[in-house]
């Protein structure tokens, strides 16, 4: 290669010269050769040198190992060290790797823990990469922050200071974001120098069908799902390759299915040309996928985000996003699987029955124009930060300059005197001890806390796939549908403490829906401002939720049967934000006390759609309550509040810009053409009460007390 682009020649430059740097250039823009220089380089002029590469997800670091290999050179000796490797394969990568490919997940479970076995690769560590770090957010991202301080750490103590260089798609300040996340000051190189063809973006809003009703009445459009699966049919059939992105593993499966089978009245033949991709599907299945897609084998496929990331999938023609992916990062990071180089692509976001997804449709300056969102982590948070220290102190005992210049100063230091008033770490002179020399902590960076529940079919002990512990009392309770590679399978069973589902095939002709109750209690309050008749609030909270039951229905919507569940609560102390309002300033704008529920629940669900317009999360990342008399208050309130424990500052965002966030909130309850309410503005699907009661006017009502009260008029979207 001759000339390399211009952001690869710098960034690579400043990582062989030993500064951090963090590369923040469009998807396909080559980002993997700006780590690939240095340590290449490094490798040829020193034979001892090792290096670590990092990415959040298994595929991508397959993805990257083989165009490692390909390159044929001597004496690089990559090797995987993940959760699909042997205990040999492992074995052989501690012992003779010089470039392990990795994940965070990897490096805090086996790697940190047990450094010593690895002292003479992290003596001779001269770079670690850490590729797609716009990913590390959330709770997720703040425990892969402290991760990363761990190992640096390690790495001091056997003499070496690898430079770290870092990969992202276009963020709001990706050098401040790297910063944070590392620990060190890290320079950003965001010129692109590489060509790119043009894309055509669309945005299309599937038709309401007349002869349907849904939930409690509300007007039904045609499923994104359905029409990126006749998009993808479509495409395929013009020869054109395609990935469909789908919100869920089973919408993935639902659209490959629906695909197919339209293709088959087309042209049978192509009919194995398209497939499903997503998580929870074994290591040699999804291989075997992404290999088919790479080498032209399969036309289409529908994925969920398990593909949004690097896998350098070459050529697609078209990407097709059934619902907007959450950020505008995302969706701009799926959409870059378009196009390489000269050869212009298509890119249509098909809206879902969404709040966010119609606001989208109906102002696209809010996304065709507006910058893509900054990364939100908090490496402080001491639900993340507690057990962090923990796993540190168990790696080498921690020192007053490791808590002063590594894990955060006085946040940590307050830390680690609960810590060992609650006996968990020990201090003495020299520092902080963990007592064990047997047991290992055990902490989840994913954020759960709960781990995954292996799905396992009862009659053959065959695994089909795993689910996320937190969600799984709504996902695979007993009695529910779960659907794997086009199967249905009906669960019977559900040990949350053995981390198992038993569930058998079936193939019913309805579909299940759990339901649940919750309940906020108010903790330390961190800031308030009252504005007449509202008062507006940020702080601590504990969110009590239990699934009580699920309903069948029927494909149509209509409900078969409720039955009631026996499952233990879960609790969850986190952040929220909330508003409350005088009953007598709704009363005056014509909202009867009988009406207050449902207006203020309906407000609730459409802020929790819309708030991934302002912060870099998801609609599944929060959740919320509202109530017409709530304890803390006194006066009917709405929270909305973080998912993860001790929060992710989503909620935090919400408060810093609530009146954006109300006034656009207010706009896509508003120009929502139904009459009554339907997913488009006002009804979730994650609604845990069947959607009801909902007040569709009634929700505008009061977001109109609320911006009035406040002084906002007028809606404003981004940073």
């Amino acid at each position: 290669m001759e000339r390399p682009w211009t952001h690869q020649v710098e960034a690579a430059e400043l990582a062989y010269a030993g500064r951090d740097v963090v590369v923040a250039t469009g998807t396909a823009s080559g980002k993997s050769l700006a780590y690939q220089l240095p340590v290449l380089a490094e490798f040829a002029a020193d034979p001892r040198s090792t290096a670590l590469y990092l990415s959040p997800t298994k595929a991508l670091a397959a993805d990257q190992m083989r165009a490692l290999i390909a390159l044929e050179l001597p004496d690089i000796r990559p090797a995987a060290l993940d959760g699909d490797a042997s205990l040999d394969a492992r074995d052989w990568a501690r012992r003779h790797g010089r470039l392990l490919f990795s994940n965070p997940d990897m490096l805090h479970r086996s790697v940190l823990p047990r450094h010593g076995r690895w002292a003479g690769f992290l003596r001779r560590l001269r770079f670690v990469v850490v590729d797609e770090c716009h990913t590390y957010r959330g709770v997720f991202g703040s425990h892969v922050a402290l991760v990363l301080r761990r190992l640096l750490r390690i790495c001091a103590r056997y003499g070496s200071r690898p430079t770290l260089v870092l990969a992202s798609a276009t963020v709001a300040g990706p050098a401040a974001f790297a910063t944070r996340l590392t620990g060190r000051d890290v320079t950003a190189v965001t010129a692109d120098g590489s060509p790119a063809a043009g894309r055509t973006v669309a945005l299309w809003e599937p038709p309401l069908i007349p002869e349907l009703a849904g939930e409690n009445g509300a007007p039904v459009r045609r499923s994104a799902g359905v029409e990126a699966a006749r998009m993808l049919a479509d495409l395929v059939t013009e020869g054109a390759r395609t990935l469909a992105f789908v919100r869920s593993r089973r919408g993935a499966e639902v659209t490959a299915l629906t695909a197919q089978r339209l293709l088959a009245d087309v042209d049978p033949a192509l009919v194995p040309r398209v497939a499903a991709y997503r998580g929870g599907y074994l290591p040699e299945e999804r291989r075997a996928l992404e290999t088919a897609l790479a080498s032209g084998e399969l036309l289409g496929m529908a994925s969920t985000n398990a593909l949004e990331l690097g896998v350098d999938i070459a050529g697609l023609d078209a990407v097709v996003v059934a619902g907007f992916p959450g950020t505008r990062a995302s969706f701009w990071q799926q959409a870059g699987r378009a196009g390489r180089a000269r050869d212009e692509a298509l890119v249509v976001l098909v809206a879902r029955d969404d709040p966010m997804d119609t606001y989208l449709v109906h102002h696209p300056e809010a996304l065709l124009g507006t910058p893509v969102e900054g990364c939100v982590l908090d490496p402080g948070n001491p639900y993340v930060l507690a057990p962090q220290l923990v796993c540190a102190a168990a790696e080498l005992p921690l020192t007053q300059a490791d808590v002063s210049g590594v894990f955060g100063g006085t946040a940590a230091e307050t830390v680690l005197d609960d810590l060992v008033s609650d006996g968990v770490l020990r201090r003495r002179p020299a520092g902080w001890f963990w007592p064990s020399t047997r047991e290992r902590p055990a902490v989840d960076i994913r954020g759960s806390g709960l781990g995954q529940v292996a799905v396992v079919e009862g009659a053959t002990g065959r695994m089909l796939g795993t689910v996320d512990g937190a969600s799984a009392p709504a996902t695979v309770h007993p009695g529910a549908l779960y659907l794997h590679r086009g199967e249905s399978y009906l669960v019977e069973e559900l040990d949350l403490e053995g981390g198992v589902a038993l569930v058998h095939a079936t193939d019913p002709d309805w579909r299940t829906d759990a339901r649940s109750t919750a309940d906020v209690e108010v903790g330390r309050v961190f800031a308030r401002r009252d504005h007449g008749p509202v008062g507006v609030s940020f702080g601590e909270v504990t969110v009590t939720s239990q699934v009580v039951a699920y309903q069948r229905r029927a494909l149509d919507g209509a409900v078969l049967e409720t039955v009631p569940l026996d499952l233990p609560e879960q609790t969850l102390p986190t952040r929220g934000v909330w508003y409350d309002i005088d009953d007598a300033a709704l009363v005056g704008d014509g909202v009867v006390p009988a009406r207050i529920p449902g207006a203020l629940h309906a407000a609730e669900h459409a802020a929790i759609g819309l708030l991934p317009l302002f912060a870099i999360c998801d609609r599944w990342d929060i959740g919320g309550m509202s109530t017409a008399l709530h304890p803390h208050t006194g006066r009917p309130t709405v929270f909305v509040h973080d998912g993860h424990p001790g929060g992710a500052g989503f909620a935090e965002r919400g408060h810093a810009v609530l009146g954006d966030w109300l006034a656009a909130t207010r706009a896509a309850i508003r120009d929502c053409e139904c009459r009554a309410g339907c997913p488009s503005c006002v009804q979730s699907p994650k609604c845990g009460n069947g959607n009801a009661p909902l007040d569709k006017a009634g929700a505008v009502t009061v977001l109109d007390v609320v911006l009035r009260s406040i002084g906002v008029t007028r809606p404003r979207t981004g940073e």
